[in-house]
């Protein structure tokens, strides 16, 4: 394996890892202070018992994500010492922005969780807010950093220099409402019907039967909205790739050829040697539709761009395909969810709707990862688009191979402290009585 090829293997597998725990930092405070919200109205007690344990995961899924985080960070610099070299000046600002709301979540968690009993009730809840909001402030800067890779502002390029920055512009690029939106509803989506999914499990099982009842319906109630939501941020998003990355979306719909009327690919294998996508089933028109509101609208193929500057174009559309079909399915239990709960809400915790939420269960985090493989994937051969590429980039520093297998050990290492740590939590809250 080459220098390059490890690094961004590294890379992708830091990311990989983190952003599960980063989508559930930004959205578990939510369902915890919703949980508590709830206590403090009703004086429920299995609303305070559910509170107490879901923050439990609130701070287990921190310290795991703040770990994480930091190796990311530092990756940034080992590995790519070429892009923090033009990049450092310009898109420093939500880093340090970032550094700032992660701060302010840490004393806010810290507060939330030593804070029974010593602080006011709803001073309290609102620590445990401010834990929500710096968390998903914290989401929404490093990825309008990332928007900047795709959509590079605030600076003039010249001879391979970076000259007139402008930080503000870098920050507010003309992709950044766009990926944030997405990504945070994102958020809340996967992390949401991942605790509905577990809480209808443990139903499934009989176990706490009214804990879990009301866990899923809180967890429902916020993923479902967001499920709903996300196909409009989705359209929105492709709209902003159709017009600023139109490559990246040739090879998202394993598109070749440049034509009106462009229809959309649901499923396919692009065949990148014969320059065609087989097996998939087309939709005339439809693709233009989503890109630019017009039916009978130009899109460009990969044919119409230099092919080195191709993406690899079978994991793109792949993973493009995977994200929509998660997405439209959870979107789709997210509409069943609402018409049980209005109509009939006995059937919501029927065996038959029980098992469907239990599937949905890994869905939006394979979403999630599917998309930020769009994403990244999507851009390359460029790490800053159209002005510096991935190879340019790398450190010239030999023996990637074992710094990547190092990584991949240590968060192996971590998924397994995680994955023990929260069944201890479940175990516990079977098999003991709460006392406070």
């Amino acid at each position: 394996m080459d220098n390059l090829l490890a690094a961004r293997f590294t890379m992708g597998f830091s990311l990989a890892f983190h952003i599960i725990f980063a989508c559930i930092g930004m959205t578990m405070p939510f369902l915890m202070v919703s949980s508590h919200w709830l206590w403090l109205k009703t004086k429920n007690e299995l609303y305070l018992k559910l509170t107490r344990t879901w923050s439990k995961g609130v701070a287990i899924f921190f310290a795991i994500g703040a770990v994480s985080g930091t190796a990311l960070s530092f990756e940034l610099g080992l590995l790519w010492p070429g892009f923090m070299k033009h990049a450092g000046a310009i898109i420093g600002m939500p880093f340090s922005l970032e550094g700032t709301a992660f701060f302010i979540e840490a004393i806010a968690i810290g507060l939330f969780l030593y804070g029974w009993n010593k602080l006011k009730p709803w001073v309290h809840w609102w620590t445990g807010l401010v834990t929500g909001i710096s968390g998903v402030a914290s989401g929404i800067f490093v990825v309008t950093a990332n928007a900047w890779m795709n959509a590079p502002a605030g600076f003039t390029w010249i001879n391979g220099q970076a000259y007139n920055i402008d930080p503000v512009a870098a920050m507010f690029n003309p992709a950044w409402i766009s990926q944030t939106l997405h990504m945070t509803i994102a958020a809340f989506e996967a992390t949401a019907f991942g605790v509905a999914g577990l809480h209808a499990i443990l139903l499934l099982k009989k176990k706490d039967f009214e804990l879990h009842k009301k866990a899923m319906v809180i967890a429902l109630t916020i993923g479902s909205v967001a499920a709903i939501l996300q196909p409009f941020s989705g359209d929105f998003s492709a709209k902003d790739v159709a017009k600023r990355q139109p490559l990246k979306l040739a090879a998202m719909e394993g598109l070749f050829d440049t034509g009106k009327n462009a229809g959309l690919t649901i499923g396919g294998i692009p065949d990148v040697e014969n320059k065609k996508t087989d097996f998939g089933i087309k939709i005339p028109g439809l693709l233009s539709f989503l890109a630019h509101g017009d039916f009978n609208s130009e899109v460009k193929g990969l044919n119409d761009f230099p092919q080195e500057n191709w993406p690899p174009v079978l994991i793109t559309h792949i993973s493009f395909q995977v994200m929509v079909a998660c997405g439209t399915l959870l979107a789709l239990v997210g509409m069943l969810f609402w018409i049980l709960r209005i109509k009939n809400k006995d059937k919501l915790f029927s065996k038959g709707f029980l098992k469907l939420v239990a599937v949905c269960t890994p869905l939006g985090f394979i979403a999630v990862e599917a998309g930020w493989f769009v994403t990244e994937v999507g851009r390359q051969p460029w790490i800053i688009y159209n002005i510096l590429r991935t190879s340019e980039s790398v450190t010239p520093m030999p023996g990637q191979i074992i710094h990547l297998l190092s990584f991949v050990i240590i968060y192996i290492s971590l998924s397994v402290v995680a994955v023990w740590l929260m069944v201890r939590q479940v175990k516990v809250l079977h098999g003991t009585k709460f006392g406070g």
